[in-house]
């Protein structure tokens, strides 16, 4: 899943550096899946505090997945929405998305939630095509 960038957006980009909150706009209307996913965590997290706040429902179809793929895995986006949103964020199993508040007091649990020992205990046979 790609992004979908508007000619005056892309013309910006091929004359010069591009306002970050035109991308993350840009982000928001292109993978509204990966987008509400990330911000109902966000603001869960506000609301209930504590060290994290995680998704462990998986998507209802591909294209949904793909979202959560395309926004986790580049650099740039995963970047954008973590300054947007003022969280540090976490994936695993191609749906089981975590913020983090900024604080280092949380620095020990997402090192657990982001280690190899988790990410082991976290699989299961209906992971594996995702």
């Amino acid at each position: 899943m790609s992004l979908d960038v508007s000619p005056a957006l892309l013309e910006k980009a091929e004359r010069g550096e591009v306002d970050e909150a035109e991308f993350v706009d840009c982000v928001r209307t292109s993978l509204p899946y990966a987008w509400e996913m990330i911000s109902s965590l966000v603001a869960q997290l506000k609301v209930d505090g504590g060290a994290f706040a995680d998704n462990q429902t998986p998507p209802p179809d591909e294209q949904a997945r793909g979202q959560l793929l395309r926004a986790l895995a580049s650099d740039a986006i995963r970047g954008a929405l973590q300054r947007h949103f003022g969280v540090r964020l976490a994936f695993q199993n191609c749906h089981r998305v975590a913020v983090f508040p900024l604080d280092a007091s949380v620095d020990e649990t997402l090192a657990r939630f982001t280690s190899v020992r988790s990410q082991l205990l976290n699989q299961s046979p209906e992971f594996r095509d995702c």
